[in-house]
């Protein structure tokens, strides 16, 4: 601050003038340039009642104080452009469920719309995700979020039960839940899963909860080989409205146990910080909120006539 304040007196000419100019009284910055000479020990400026002048030292000084002023200022420049401008690298972290169904069909809109974004995506699974080494991490969840993390919700949906109509001729349709301890089951592996035992949900009596005692035929954790699984007929799974709808819309698998749920997803992007958000990162933010519900309303209008 001194420095710049004793750039300032002389391109004001005189205290008073620096003190307009920086919205300060005339004491303060007569007190921040004395401050200034007894830091570095010699006087910078000649004072009279009539005239300001550099001493041989301070103009010495001013010179090289010119140079470094300008690269603190261009540095700040370069800085806060990374934060205003919408240009840059866009770093962002996301499961290969999310990456594959969520992120890679948003891609080239955006890029449409950004092209000076250059989207940098690390596709992989963690249990504690690095999320202070990226711009934005997405991460799903079932339940309760944990409210340290600094994150925007981005959407949520159900996870419903679905076969294919093979399977149902070839095995019948289940009438109620306890029915499906006589199926093939197809089931993802989590952290809280428990193989043999299925939790659903009642989403017409307010999630009402059963478990039900179940033999998984394949338990697996990795999504799209579930899914996989399912349309080839090996049973019957619990999936996303929004991943399974342009399926049930072909007639490629049918809903089964309605209004029975698995779960209810919520997807979050986690930030690093709550302050100083790029605005790439927010434009982001802003386009993936955008058409993520977009696409969960058309899967979700889709699914009721399922």
């Amino acid at each position: 601050m001194s420095m710049r304040v004793f750039q300032k007196v002389i391109d004001a000419g005189g205290f008073a003038a620096a003190a307009r100019a920086l919205d300060l009284s005339p004491a303060v910055v007569t007190r921040l340039v004395a401050d200034l000479e007894e830091h570095l020990g010699t006087r910078l400026l000649h004072r009279t009642t009539r005239r300001l002048s550099l001493s041989a030292a301070g103009e010495n000084y001013l010179g090289r104080l010119r140079a470094i002023l300008q690269d603190i200022d261009e540095a700040d420049q370069a800085v806060s452009s990374q934060t205003h401008e919408l240009a840059g690298v866009l770093r962002i972290l996301a499961p290969p469920v999310l990456s594959t169904h969520v992120l890679a069909p948003l891609i080239a809109g955006f890029r449409q719309l950004h092209p000076k974004i250059l989207l940098d995506i690390e596709v992989a699974s963690y249990k504690e995700p690095p999320i202070e080494a990226y711009d934005i991490t997405l991460l799903p969840t079932e339940g309760a979020f944990d409210g340290d993390v600094v994150a925007r919700k981005i959407s949520s949906t159900e996870a419903i039960l679905v076969c294919t109509p093979e399977y149902l001729l070839r095995r019948g349709n289940p009438a109620q839940p306890q029915d499906l301890a006589q199926h093939d089951i197809l089931r993802l592996k989590s952290a809280d899963a428990r193989p043999h035992l299925w939790r659903l949900l009642n989403a017409d009596h307010n999630d009402e909860a059963l478990d039900v005692a179940v033999e998984p035929g394949l338990w697996v954790n990795h999504s799209d080989t579930l899914l996989r699984a399912t349309l080839d007929g090996a049973g019957i799974t619990s999936a996303a409205i929004d991943l399974v709808a342009p399926h049930l819309m072909r007639g490629e698998l049918v809903r089964v146990l309605r209004p029975w749920i698995a779960g209810r997803l919520t997807l979050y992007a986690a930030l690093p910080s709550r302050q100083f958000i790029p605005e790439r990162s927010r434009v982001f933010l802003e386009y993936l909120v955008e058409q993520t519900r977009i696409h969960i309303d058309g899967a979700t209008q889709a699914c009721n006539g399922c």
